[in-house]
């Protein structure tokens, strides 16, 4: 499968080392260029990219960049993206820790919600609540007791059927977490978020979740 990733930080990265490991072909792109993402390329095999390749002749493309950098990425990025390609959001709001107030969200969006607006872009959310080092070194086969589940939210089932296959091939259990206005059950300061719960563990975890956010969670 052809898979873009925009972003390069601790998720983007991990995704490009397991995704070539797996036999993927990986389009890598930072907001620094292509030339500075020599290391990463090298150990992977993975080819860098600029930010607008990293869309094009995709079948999966992976958006792993900081909430508040979301907007700065080119305008009409998606222009002439076909409506099959998938599109896996992985970010989360940190408005005290790094991205400041974001008002929509503060005022009851769920951030995956908001990204994809500012995409004009259908999204599905997923790897946003397992710590990087741990979607590095975690999985394990299918049947595995134990197994680490991650959540996936969106609207569209296919969509959703193939972020769902990525997580099986990755090692994890996929559980399916609804639609894209669901997703806030997997946010930061929810019972799911930074956890390694098994599956019945995550459809527990996020049956338990409140809309309310927490004052840690929140703009100061």
């Amino acid at each position: 499968m052809k898979i873009g990733i925009i972003g390069a930080g601790n998720i983007g990265g991990n995704l490009t080392r397991r995704f070539t490991t797996l036999g993927h072909e990986v389009s890598v792109a930072n907001s620094r260029g292509p030339e500075t993402l020599a290391s990463l390329v090298q150990e992977t095999g993975a080819k860098a990219v600029s930010v607008a390749e990293a869309v094009r002749d995709q079948a999966v493309i992976v958006v792993t960049i900081p909430e508040k950098n979301i907007p700065d990425l080119p305008a009409g990025l998606f222009d002439g993206v076909g409506p099959d390609v998938v599109v896996i959001d992985t970010g989360n709001y940190y408005p005290q820790q790094r991205d400041g107030r974001i008002e929509e969200i503060e005022n009851g969006m769920p951030e995956s919600r908001w990204v994809e607006r500012q995409l004009g872009r259908p999204v599905i959310k997923a790897f946003n609540n397992i710590y990087a080092r741990h979607l590095l070194e975690r999985g394990q086969p299918r049947g595995a007791p134990g197994r680490i589940a991650l959540p996936v939210a969106g609207d569209d089932p296919k969509a959703k059927a193939v972020v769902l296959q990525l997580v099986d091939e990755l090692g994890f259990d996929g559980v399916d977490a609804g639609g894209l206005d669901e997703s806030w059950r997997q946010q930061p300061g929810t019972p799911v978020y930074g956890t390694d719960h098994d599956a019945e563990g995550v459809r527990h975890a996020l049956g338990e979740a409140s809309p309310e956010r927490t004052p840690e969670w929140r703009a100061k």
